[in-house]
């Protein structure tokens, strides 16, 4: 197959596995068109042989911050996401253990206008912060939500340096996400 050929792109974060795919987006005067996802391209291009079992969508108002989560083996999760309509600052936090990156995070403004995905493997927590007046999130999972395996890393920890893009006063949590443990009182379940 000539790489031509291919429905997406895919470029290297500088942190192992966390990768951006950029979908080629064809347009015209009546709109345009992507393949949102190919299995086909996304495992030849990323070397990664994943099934996706679950799509997820959220529509969230600006300043709501989700995050950031993760799920704990046996039932971590693998994501691949997108925003459908409006712009968010996406981050994804890496806790694998013996990683040169651990504690290290990408922080990436995905949007409907960008059509930006970014693939998170096992491993990372993630959240992200809404920046536009709303917006409509979409994320594939390659294992089922599991609600006792939930873990999750407080979006304001001091020592993550996370710039979310919003004022103070205009932040808006989940009760939840509220108390979150700082990364350091925390025991990693991943091993790299």
């Amino acid at each position: 197959m000539n790489h031509k050929e291919f429905a997406m792109k895919v470029i290297e974060t500088g942190i192992e596995g966390l990768l951006i795919i950029e979908p080629k987006v064809f347009k015209d005067g009546r709109g345009h068109f992507f393949e949102a996802f190919s299995e086909r391209d996304f495992q030849i291009l990323t070397g990664r042989n994943l099934h996706f079992v679950q799509d997820n969508e959220s529509e969230s108002c600006y300043g709501v911050i989700r995050g950031l989560h993760f799920q704990q083996p046996p039932y971590a999760q693998s994501k691949l996401v997108r925003v459908v309509k409006g712009k968010v600052l996406d981050v994804a936090l890496d806790l694998r253990e013996g990683s040169p990156t651990f504690g290290r995070h990408l922080a990436l403004e995905l949007s409907g206008d960008n059509y930006r995905q970014l693939f998170i493997p096992q491993g990372f927590a993630h959240g992200f912060a809404v920046l536009s007046d709303s917006a409509v999130f979409q994320y594939k999972c390659d294992n089922y939500y599991a609600p006792s395996s939930e873990g999750a890393i407080a979006w304001n920890d001091p020592d993550l340096g996370i710039d979310w893009k919003l004022p103070p006063e205009s932040i808006i949590l989940s009760d939840k996400d509220r108390n979150h443990p700082l990364l350091k009182d925390i025991i990693t379940p991943f091993k790299r």
